[in-house]
């Protein structure tokens, strides 16, 4: 199956993402004008500590227009390995460093409009080491036990997709050890 892109227009470019419109010829020979959001990626990490306490952030989130209670996540920078990010986020947002990092995939976010891939990992043996937080970022790290994670998801009171499925993808390697 070929699909090919007739004319690509970029119309935003920004900070975090920038935007362009493809048009694109289906193998059946029908087009359709495409919106996408060019996003550099990003990691997610689920830190786990050793009593079995995941650490999460609540932050306002203004699309949302609430305040969610999250797993640490950031968007790489330009050229900036995952792992390298997933330690740098968790510095940032929890001042703790984990000493392993165990990868557990990725999804593309929003693969109808949006190029973001999202890296996962487990992060263990975590350490105090600080890193100043964005200045755009007002967070308030919280720790539940995992054994509570199940009824919080259930309860709605953990509502962020990237939460929902980086605890599906740590739910075996934590089970585990």
């Amino acid at each position: 199956m070929t699909y090919i892109i007739k004319n690509t227009t970029n119309v935003f470019q920004g900070k975090v993402f920038n935007v362009r419109v493809d048009e694109v010829v289906f193998p059946n020979g029908s087009s359709q004008r495409i919106d996408i959001v060019e996003h550099h990626g990003a990691v997610a990490l689920v830190p786990l500590d050793e009593d079995q306490y995941v650490w999460l952030v609540q932050q306002y989130r203004h699309p949302a227009g609430k305040t969610l209670l999250e797993i640490p996540a950031g968007t790489l920078k330009p050229g900036e390995k995952p792992e390298d990010c997933a330690r740098r986020e968790c510095r940032e947002e929890l001042g703790l460093a984990p000493e392993k990092l165990i990868p557990l995939g990725g999804v593309f976010l929003a693969p109808g409009y949006s190029t973001e891939f999202l890296h996962f990992y487990l992060a263990k043996d975590l350490y105090p080491d600080p890193l100043p937080a964005d200045e755009n970022e007002v967070l308030e790290p919280i720790k539940l036990p995992w054994k509570d994670i199940e009824s919080a998801m259930e309860k709605g009171k953990i509502a962020d997709a990237k939460t929902l499925a980086g605890f599906a993808l740590a739910k075996s390697y934590i089970l585990d050890s």
